[in-house]
């Protein structure tokens, strides 16, 4: 995989959290930390818009149809 240097602003207490993370050994480096946080940002992303073609070609669900869905999909406790 190809990588790239960029510099980031972000709020201090994101960082600092995103350090913490690390510290746990949670991520193996902060650019790690990140880079996984940016892809999964992009994967749900790509889900939304999927979801959304989906939407405009069959409608959205109906209220009824939503609640079966989530019965289904609720983990069972």
């Amino acid at each position: 995989m190809t990588t790239a240097k960029v510099a980031l602003t972000i709020p201090a207490d994101v960082l600092a959290g995103a350090r913490r993370q690390v510290k746990a050994g949670r991520a193996r480096s902060l650019s790690a930390f990140v880079s996984e946080a940016v892809g999964e940002r992009l994967r749900r992303d790509q889900l939304t818009a999927i979801l959304d073609a989906m939407d405009a070609e069959h409608a959205r669900p109906n209220k009824a149809a939503a609640r079966s869905a989530r019965r289904v999909l609720s983990p069972s406790s």
